[in-house]
């Protein structure tokens, strides 16, 4: 799991910036560590592995391939999710969802989840209602996760988004 997760951390940043997964340069993904994930992966499946670390390497090895399988990450959340019983994990797989049944999905799972307090939670809220055209709700989802959050690079992206729909709208 450690291996897929990090296979992709040169390419997580541009510049000093944040990069989404769907916009990073995937040449610049380790694929030795991938395939050494994957070929680890394979192995604990072999000895009947099916424990969390085992389902969440699956869905890295799954965000590794052209295309991504989005309804089989999904299912691979949802099993997570049952096992785990995590909240976090629930809205991993309602960012899933997002990609097989649309923006409106995900958001009704992001808001059942109780987690106020976490800056993810606000995070993926914004972008799916920046998505669905709900401006002034994104940017006070983007306005909540930025005070959640101390890390540089995450808060530049956080305040950055806002702009970024105020362009687009022509509303400032």
């Amino acid at each position: 799991m450690m291996l897929l997760h990090g296979s992709h951390r040169e390419a997580r940043f541009g510049d000093g910036e944040l990069v989404l997964l769907a916009d990073q340069d995937r040449s610049r993904w380790n694929t030795e560590q991938i395939a050494a994930g994957r070929a680890e992966l394979d192995r604990a499946l072999t000895l009947g592995g099916r424990g969390p670390h085992v389902l969440q390497a699956a869905i890295a090895t799954l965000h590794a391939e052209l295309p991504c399988d989005r309804a089989q990450i999904a299912a691979l959340y949802g099993e997570l999710a049952r096992l785990t019983g995590s909240p976090v994990v629930e809205l991993d797989r309602g960012i899933a969802i997002v990609e097989t049944d649309g923006a409106e999905a995900g958001l009704r799972i992001a808001g059942g989840l109780g987690l106020d307090d976490f800056r993810c939670l606000h995070s993926t809220r914004a972008e799916l209602l920046r998505r669905l055209g709900r401006t002034d709700e994104a940017r006070d989802a983007y306005r909540r996760a930025r005070q959640l959050t101390d890390d540089g690079a995450e808060r530049r992206f956080l305040e950055r988004r806002p702009a970024e729909l105020a362009a687009a709208t022509g509303s400032g």
